[in-house]
């Protein structure tokens, strides 16, 4: 290689390391904080004499808020570009945390930890961050690049639990929701990193944008669009049941105590190879394959561990493989996205995908509890999502990856 080459490449890879890297804390901030809202339920409930199911409430609707919001956040970053977005964003879960932390009321927590946060993770996550590690990694190296950003944001989901639970035991809910509102106001200015190439003057294909509204039209018309929007609505659901319910089903199994918290922790843990593992094989497989044959793996480790004798061994067994599979699904949709549409709408369609996989989210975690409430038991629950997971592999299998041919909705910054 030239000298003159080495000089072209170095700033390119520098380019992508930092953006990379930007995009792993800023998703490491906003979901390993959003993992902590489970030690708050007692304490809310002990210390201020909330109810229960306000508690839980307000922690599931910021998932719907998420989802809903989710498009115009997307929408927004694709206009304006990411800094402005992740800074209002940031601020915005910042103050939805500090209201928390002083909440006199049900109401004043639901409007901060589920209003405010649920607006403030949509522009803080995977529909603003991947669609700009998307845009500055090529076509070859995009699904990679975007398994890497998600498997560093696991980190947060590993480190932040132990850290949140070290600060309420010894100082109390208001600073420990403090500190993870300082930690948000941190990584405000990363956003600017996310939109680095646009500043530094990289050549762009001048391709007229085509309006929004045609975009959204063109993929709801898309075959493979709806089937993978149906799809991850089971990701959604599957999840959201798994991560709220699954240390009272354990509890109910009459396992040691903290073998939930434990399980939780090691999902976390094995998600940052799963996701990078995901990223890599979307590389070198076609998507949507690797997506089908992930929910029957899924399924699998569902139903076998519902079905089987439970012990200490079994669900560390089960935890490591959901972990495995657990956000994989994440790079593999927005790259499948994008190769079919182009990166230059990406946060919109990602964004209208991932509603479908928030209103799953929600319909897990409340179905739960109101499955349990009638029936006394999980075990519906437990086949419902091994059934939906089988049916979104059904789904996945047949969908058409050809790119579409209209250039001003694929127009792209030429790839690092």
């Amino acid at each position: 290689m030239s000298t003159a080459d080495s000089k072209r490449f170095a700033p390119a890879f520098n380019q992508t390391t930092l953006v990379i890297l930007a995009g792993a804390l800023i998703l490491s901030a906003a979901m390993g904080i959003r993992q902590t809202f489970g030690l708050f339920i007692g304490p809310f409930s002990f210390d201020r004499g909330l109810p229960v199911t306000l508690i839980a409430f307000a922690i599931a609707l910021h998932n719907l808020v998420w989802g809903f919001a989710q498009p115009f956040a997307g929408a927004a970053a694709d206009r304006y570009g990411s800094a402005p977005v992740v800074a209002f964003g940031a601020t915005t879960f910042a103050a939805g945390l500090g209201l928390a932390a002083v909440a006199p009321s049900g109401a004043m927590l639901i409007v901060g930890m589920g209003l405010l946060v649920g607006i403030g993770v949509s522009c803080t996550t995977f529909g603003v961050v991947l669609p700009a590690v998307g845009r500055i990694a090529s076509q070859e190296k995009r699904s990679m690049a975007m398994g890497l950003v998600s498997a560093g944001g696991s980190a947060g989901q590993v480190l932040m639990v132990p850290l949140v639970q070290g600060i309420r035991l010894s100082s109390g809910i208001a600073t420990s929701l403090f500190v993870l509102a300082f930690l948000m106001l941190l990584i405000a200015p990363l956003g600017m990193v996310l939109d680095r190439r646009a500043r530094v003057g990289t050549p762009v294909q001048e391709t007229p944008a085509a309006p929004l509204r045609k975009v959204l039209g063109q993929a709801a018309g898309h075959r493979g669009y709806r089937l993978l929007s149906l799809g991850f609505f089971t990701c959604g659901f599957q999840l959201a049941f798994i991560a709220t319910h699954l240390p009272e089903y354990l509890s109910l199994c009459h396992m040691p105590i903290g073998l939930g918290a434990t399980a939780l922790a090691l999902i976390g843990l094995f998600n940052m190879a799963g996701s990078w593992a995901c990223g890599w094989l979307g590389g070198r497989f076609r998507q949507h394959y690797v997506l089908g044959w992930l929910y029957v793996i899924r399924s699998v480790t569902i139903g076998a561990f519902f079905l089987l004798p439970k012990s200490p061994a079994s669900v560390v067994i089960f935890a490591a493989v959901m972990g495995l599979t657990w956000l994989g699904t994440v790079p593999l949709t927005s790259g499948l996205v994008a190769k079919v549409f182009g990166t230059r709408h990406l946060g919109s369609l990602f964004g209208v995908c991932f509603l479908s996989h928030q209103i799953g989210s929600f319909l897990g975690a409340w179905l739960g509890g109101l499955v349990f409430d009638l029936t006394g038991s999980y075990s519906l629950l437990w086949e419902a999502t091994v059934v939906a997971g089988l049916v979104a592999a059904m789904l996945h299998f047949p969908i058409d990856d050809t790119a579409v041919n209209t250039p001003a909705l694929r127009a792209e910054p030429a790839a690092a």
